[in-house]
């Protein structure tokens, strides 16, 4: 799965306050503090999970727009790019046509 610009530095800011989290949490582990360690490594995994999943107010209009989208422009086939460009033995004018 790729991840646009936005949803990359979403990511990043997601996981600045989930390592944290997490590593508190592993500590607390350690230190036989079951419950409120799990609990935290629960919310750090949450944190990352939801953020990939959940739909803000502000996501609807550009779902809309990539549905929208993808069903009027196809992304170019991957097996016709691989094709002309293992051509070898074709000039540089033939591959542009």
């Amino acid at each position: 799965m790729r991840l646009g610009i936005l949803d990359t530095l979403g990511l990043a800011a997601t996981l600045v306050f989930a390592i944290p989290i997490a590593f508190v949490g592993v500590r607390l582990l350690l230190q036989e503090q079951f419950f409120l360690g799990g609990f935290l490594l629960l919310t750090a995994g949450l944190m990352v999970y939801l953020q990939r999943v959940a739909t803000t107010p502000e996501d609807i209009p550009i779902k809309i727009a990539e549905k929208l989208t993808g069903g009027l422009v196809k992304p170019p086939e991957e097996d016709e790019a691989e094709a002309t460009d293992t051509d070898e033995g074709e000039g540089l004018l033939s591959r542009l046509r």
